[in-house]
């Protein structure tokens, strides 16, 4: 079956009929951002348990089914593409926003859902497509959060900006740098490196040679954690601040003692609240600390179904209506979509590594 094209924004498709209600979970399964991967399988494989053991949706059960794209946007698109044989609902993901924002376009030409857990870059929501949605925030919000930190307790430290040329890790370095410069800041240097470096020798001298105080990196926990430990061996002791990739132990399998005191900003972590106490007591059972994106992707899911269950129907048109309209209860908490698909609410605080774990920082 194959289902009625859509563009962009445009969403008009009739009502399909499902063998059965599939939703796919697209992330980097593989590769060195199959932690982020990881979180994504776990958080929605909970939540459809949790789903079916409760009956389903409209008294159809959900199947997950997983898709790797590797945090590549050519095998993103490839895979959006084949998730367009008419099989498919809603999809969770895709992660990384590199390969969000061209599967994007794929998916409402489709006519699949799609909510994405992690997927930050603004652009994601500003393509005017209507069944695209997002969990987290924005690095519009996240690059402010972290702007202010520095602002507030570092304003005259000399400031390096590093990012990995990547949707993701450059769109955040240009908010936290748009948002210094709106405050009058400057930063002393700028540096861009390449994903799967393993040398960072050239980076190092010359933040030594600026004598930096504050150093943030726009990217992933792979290359944070290398920069942050052969800063430390170099003998930079300079603040760290990142981004909410960070919010990974793998971080620390990384960086080891040199990741003390290491800084990213992240929406509240959910974990403590109440509404997701049996969420995380499900995933621990299983041996999988609900770290990161792991409860964004169940809260993803939670309100693809609800959405359906609102609407009475499976047609991606209503259903992408209903997400648009009222709030929806999740374990991250209640959760409302604007217009273009992002959270109605966003916070994002900073957060600190100590000891092999992180906790808010204290008088942010």
């Amino acid at each position: 079956m194959k289902k009625t094209a859509l563009f962009l924004g445009t969403l008009l498709l009739a009502t399909p009929a499902y063998a059965d209600v599939t939703i796919v979970a697209q992330g980097s399964m593989t590769g060195q951002d199959a932690t982020t991967g990881e979180q994504l399988q776990n958080g929605a494989a909970a939540a459809v348990e949790a789903i079916n053991a409760k009956g389903g949706v409209l008294g159809q059960k959900l199947k997950l089914v997983l898709k790797d794209d590797a945090c590549d946007p050519k095998q993103g698109v490839s895979v959006a593409n084949e998730l367009g044989d008419g099989s498919v609902f809603a999809v969770v993901g895709p992660t990384c926003s590199g390969t969000a924002i061209p599967a994007a376009k794929i998916f409402a030409e489709e006519g699949i859902v799609m909510v994405s857990p992690s997927a930050t870059n603004p652009q994601l929501t500003e393509q005017g497509l209507t069944n695209v949605f997002r969990t987290c925030g924005r690095d519009d919000q996240q690059g402010k959060a972290i702007a202010d930190y520095i602002l507030k307790h570092q304003k005259n430290a000399a400031i390096a900006l590093i990012d990995d040329k990547t949707a993701y890790g450059h769109g955040i370095a240009d908010e936290v740098a748009r948002n210094l410069h709106a405050a009058g800041a400057t930063e002393k240097m700028t540096w861009a490196i390449t994903r799967g470096e393993r040398d960072y020798g050239s980076l190092i001298a010359a933040l030594k040679q600026s004598n930096v105080g504050v150093v943030f990196f726009g990217g992933y926990h792979t290359e944070a954690g290398l920069i942050v430990r052969q800063m430390r061996d170099a003998g930079v002791t300079a603040l760290f601040l990142s981004d909410d990739d960070l919010t990974t132990r793998e971080f620390w399998s990384i960086t080891g003692d040199a990741g003390e005191g290491a800084m990213m900003s992240f929406n509240p972590d959910p974990r403590p609240l109440p509404a997701a106490a049996d969420a995380v007591k499900r995933i621990r059972a299983k041996g999988f600390e609900p770290e990161g994106l792991t409860l964004y992707s169940y809260a993803a899911v939670q309100v693809i179904a609800d959405a359906a269950t609102r609407a009475g129907s499976f047609d991606v048109a209503k259903v992408s209506a209903e997400l648009h309209k009222g709030a929806y209860t999740t374990v991250v908490g209640d959760i409302a979509f604007d217009a273009k698909g992002d959270v109605t609410d966003p916070n994002y605080i900073l957060y600190q590594w100590h000891k092999g774990d992180y906790a808010p920082v204290k008088g942010q």
